[in-house]
Parts: structure tokens; C-alpha cells; sequence
């Protein structure tokens, strides 16, 4: 039997892998999901690795998920004189609103939403945390600073205030711009940068609607604040690593990975680790083994996916990335421990029908070993809280919604089919779901199914319903 691979694999597009033969590659090496990054690239490449991975899917009958990854507010210093200055630790250095170039007494810094938020004592960090300002002083358009970590400083380097929240909204203008244009293409999730509150999700949410599902991507330590906040409002999280480790202690990412991923988990939303996963593999055909590790510490901790940036947008082995990345999960899920961690991160099901439901799936699958959980949805629903409990079942998700499958492509243990025929009887769906486990090569005669959906079909968030039942020893579809 086909055994399936519980952990997604997201995987950026980009100019190492843009034709159609390089992005087949990618979803034969086990890729589940394409992100495509809008801080680079025309909407014109965006639109052509659309058209081709739609293609794709056509081609081998099987939902792909594309997510759209929105560049976010991006603050940075001005133009420097002469391309870059030199700042040394214990000097003054000004922030201010003037735009003549910098030199190593002052700066432009454009963003009064910046001096705004300050306090004395806060820290500024520039260039990725490379340089760090302490604010002595400010005012509505100035901030006169001490260089507490020097180096160089060269022109529109990145300036991040830890520790505070900025009064600006998730969505520039051409995030807006972009986000128009995703949507148009039909798009299945979309990834928000710079998420700090979870008012940022409502404001997304307005413009959305629902027609993609939203992932916060928390990279601000601000966000962890209102963690639980942001998670409720979203319909899946995204651990920024990168971004997350420019203001904060190395030592605290892992700790915060591990905290966002229980949490997510714990909610039923779908939650990805990003960034740096595979790094050396954007110049080596191998990884490093302590990145291996890393790839497997979320698979581990139950994560829905793991994600690659650079290494398969810009790097030079792509492919070698995706089959590592899909060989170390694969690994993992056969190690006894990994089902014994994720039972002991299981949280407490909440008291409402639908997760008295799965949680008796849980159990039953564990008694019965079933050889897979067939779950009806028209809304992603049902599939997403089967998923959370992390049955020991793979579980097939039926859906009428073309929308819907692509998007539990991301989704722990779910294999999304499109089902177009809309059911009316129980008698129907237990028939359909066995011709459906049977072709999907999960089930043959003899074995056991569960089935979960909501009665009356189609109302979304209405499961109510689990049968067991065995697959006919003259099916047909085996």
C-alpha cells in the first residue's frame, strides 16, 4: 500500500525554477505546496508559474496548493554618502526625516510611524541586526542615538524595532496591488508579513473575503504577544524564523518555534517553519546535519509543513533540496518516537460536536488501525479538525470545492481530493468513500474505513457524523 507522508513540503518558486519541467520535478521530489514570494519577481513571472503549475495539476490529477507571499512593510535607512559609511561603537548618531544622503553623523530614516513609537532606551537594530542604536532622545522627525554595535552601513539597509509595536498596517500599497492581482489568479493562501496584532488579520480579512485562506506569518516578537489573538483570526501561521531571529535572542527562536507550533496545533490551524531550513543547499547538493536536524525537530514537534526559501527559488540544486527535505521526513515518520511525541503534544479537544467526533476518530484509529479516515468537507472543516487530531490514519478529504482541495494541500496527513458529485444519502457517501480510498490506493478489499462528515451535506462546520466500515471483498475500484 501507497504509505503516506503526513508533513507538507512548501516550496518557493523563483528563478531556478520556473519552467515546467523544473517545477514537475519539484512535485515528483515530494513538493505539496508553491509559495510565490511577492517581494521579488513581475507580476507577469507570477502569473506564468501559476499557469504552469495549474497545468501541472491537471496533468497528474492532484490538487496543488499556490501560496502568495506579500512583501510587507519594508523600513529602511536612506541613501548613505558614498554608498556606505562606517559607524564606530560609542558615537552619537541621528535618525532623521531630512532625505539628503547620510554620512557618519546622521541618517535618513523615512518612516516617522517609527520615531512615533520610540522611547528612550529603545534599541534600534540596522541591517538585519548587524548594527545596534540605542535611542537617547527623539522627537515626531528625529532620534539622536548612541552606536552601541558599529560596522558598516550602506544604503536602504533594513531597520527593525524590537520590542515595539508600530502603528502601520500589514498592507502597503503594493501589497494591496499584488494581493488584487493574486486573488484575480485564484490564489489559495496568502501569507501576511509583518503581522503584529490580530487586528491585522481583520484588516486583511476585509479585503480577502473568502477567497484565500490567510496564514500570519509571525516574525515580529510583537506578534507573540497576541499569539493566541492572531492564531484564532488567521486560518494558518507561518514560524518566520529569519525574520524573527533579527530581533530576538538565537536562543529564543527555538523555544518560540516549539510554543507557536503547540499552539497552532492546539487551535486545528495549520502551521509552517520557515526559513534557513536548508540553507547551505543554496550553494551544496547536501545539507549541513545540523539543518537536517532542524527539518526534523518540526517534523517531530507535528508541524503541517516545513518550507524552503532561497534553496529552491534561487539556489543551485533545487531539486536535490525538495528529495533531501522529502527523505528526512520520511525518516522521521518512521521512527516510533515521532508517533510517541505527537501524543504526548496532543492537546485537549474542545467541548462541541465536531471535536467529540474526531477525537473519537482518534481513538478509534488507534484501536482499529484502520487503513484510512475518509472525511466529506465543503469548507476544509472536517479535514482540518481530523488533521488536528493526528490520527494515525492518512485522511482522504473529499470535497466539491476545487478551492477547498488545493487548499488542504498544506494540511497535516490530508490527501485533498476534488469530489464534484454532491451527495444526498449516507448510504451514498459510505459507497463513494470506499471507491474513493480504493482508487487513491489506500485501501483494498477487506480493510477498514472510517468516515466522518456533517449531516445535512455541505453545511460547513456541521460534522457530526463517524461510521466505520469494511471495504467490500468485490469492490471493484481495488
Amino acid at each position: 500500500m501507497t504509505r503516506e507522508r503526513r508533513a507538507r513540503i512548501l516550496a518557493t518558486l523563483g528563478p531556478a525554477s520556473s519552467t515546467p519541467d523544473e517545477i514537475r520535478a519539484l512535485v515528483d521530489a515530494g513538493a505539496n505546496v508553491f509559495r510565490l514570494n511577492f517581494s521579488h519577481g513581475t507580476h507577469e513571472d507570477h502569473a506564468e508559474r501559476y499557469r504552469i503549475i495549474r497545468q501541472i495539476e491537471q496533468d497528474i490529477g492532484r490538487p496543488i496548493g499556490i501560496l502568495m507571499d506579500l512583501q510587507g512593510p519594508k523600513l529602511r535607512v536612506g541613501k548613505m554618502a558614498n554608498g556606505m559609511v562606517i559607524l564606530q561603537a560609542g558615537q552619537p548618531f541621528r535618525l532623521d526625516l531630512d532625505a539628503a544622503e547620510g554620512d557618519d553623523r546622521r541618517a535618513h530614516l523615512p518612516h516617522p510611524e517609527i520615531f512615533a513609537a520610540l522611547e528612550d532606551g529603545t534599541d534600534l537594530l540596522l541591517d538585519d541586526g548587524k548594527l545596534r542604536l540605542r535611542v537617547d532622545q527623539h522627537g515626531p522627525d528625529f532620534a539622536e542615538t548612541t552606536v552601541m554595535v558599529g560596522g558598516p552601513l550602506s544604503d536602504r539597509k533594513g531597520v527593525n524595532v524590537p520590542g515595539v509595536i508600530l502603528p502601520i498596517s500589514p498592507l502597503t500599497a503594493k501589497d494591496r496591488d499584488d494581493l488584487a492581482f493574486g486573488l484575480s489568479l485564484g490564489v489559495d493562501w496568502v501569507a501576511l508579513s509583518f503581522v503584529q496584532r490580530p487586528e491585522d488579520i481583520t484588516e486583511a480579512r476585509q479585503l480577502i473575503g473568502d477567497q484565500a485562506w490567510i496564514m500570519a506569518k509571525l516574525e515580529k516578537p510583537a506578534a507573540i504577544e497576541h499569539l493566541d489573538g492572531i492564531i484564532e483570526q488567521a486560518d494558518g501561521i507561518m514560524v518566520a524564523r529569519g525574520d524573527l531571529g533579527v530581533e530576538l535572542p538565537p536562543q529564543r527562536v527555538p523555544v518560540l518555534q516549539q510554543r507557536i507550533v503547540r499552539h497552532a496545533r492546539a487551535a486545528g490551524k495549520p502551521v509552517v517553519v520557515a526559513t534557513q531550513m536548508l540553507e547551505s543547499m543554496i550553494t551544496s547538493p547536501v545539507p549541513t546535519r545540523a539543518e537536517a536536524s532542524d527539518v526534523a525537530t518540526a517534523v517531530y514537534s507535528g508541524a503541517d509543513a516545513v518550507m524552503l526559501s532561497a534553496e529552491s527559488a534561487s539556489g543551485q540544486y533545487p531539486l536535490e533540496a525538495v528529495t533531501i527535505m522529502n527523505n528526512i521526513i520520511r525518516e522521521v515518520e518512521s521512527d516510533p518516537s515521532w508517533r510517541d511525541n505527537l501524543d504526548a503534544t496532543h492537546s485537549q479537544a474542545e467541548s462541541n460536536i465536531p471535536d467529540a467526533i474526531c477525537c473519537a476518530l482518534r481513538r478509534v484509529a488507534g484501536l482499529l488501525q484502520p487503513a484510512a479516515t475518509v472525511a466529506y468537507t465543503a469548507s476544509g472543516f472536517s479535514a482540518l479538525r481530523a488533521s488536528r487530531e493526528r490520527p494515525t490514519t492518512p485522511i482522504l478529504a473529499l470535497t466539491p470545492e476545487q478551492r477547498t482541495a488545493r487548499r488542504l494541500a498544506l494540511v497535516w496527513g490530508v490527501r485533498p481530493v476534488h469530489f464534484p458529485e454532491q451527495l444526498q444519502e449516507s448510504s451514498e457517501m459510505i459507497a463513494c468513500a470506499t471507491q474513493a480510498a480504493c482508487t487513491a490506493g489506500l485501501a483494498q478489499p477487506g480493510d477498514t474505513l472510517i468516515v466522518i462528515a456533517g449531516l445535512p451535506f455541505g453545511r460547513s462546520g456541521s460534522t457530526n457524523l463517524l461510521h466505520i466500515s469494511q471495504v467490500p471483498e468485490t469492490q471493484k475500484a481495488c
